[in-house]
């Protein structure tokens, strides 16, 4: 078992986020020009699902990334655990 992952909060009254977190801008898989190219969803679902069980309780993800496609991907990956991650998506434009 791993030690559990330090938190800080964000800003001065934000949430507590774990130090480190998810990125998810490669699961979005290859429908942009800047993309990481081909992604296995259900490899980047149990990512996701380990990073939670490894303690991250945050993603980050935002509606370029695979023009939607790794949002949908993440919550395929938190469904039925939502209430443990603070997903973060940035806005367009």
């Amino acid at each position: 078992m791993i030690p559990a992952l330090p938190k800080r909060p964000l800003g001065a009254h934000g949430p507590e986020l774990t130090v480190v977190g998810l990125g998810a801008w490669a699961i979005g898989g290859p429908s942009t020009v800047d993309s990481w190219g081909p992604q296995d969803d259900d490899v980047s679902v149990a990512t996701v699902r380990r990073a939670l069980d490894d303690g991250v309780n945050w993603i980050d993800t935002a509606p370029i990334y695979g023009l939607g496609h790794s949002e949908e991907i993440v919550g395929r990956a938190v469904h039925g655990r939502r209430h443990e991650v603070i997903v973060g998506v940035l806005p367009q434009g």
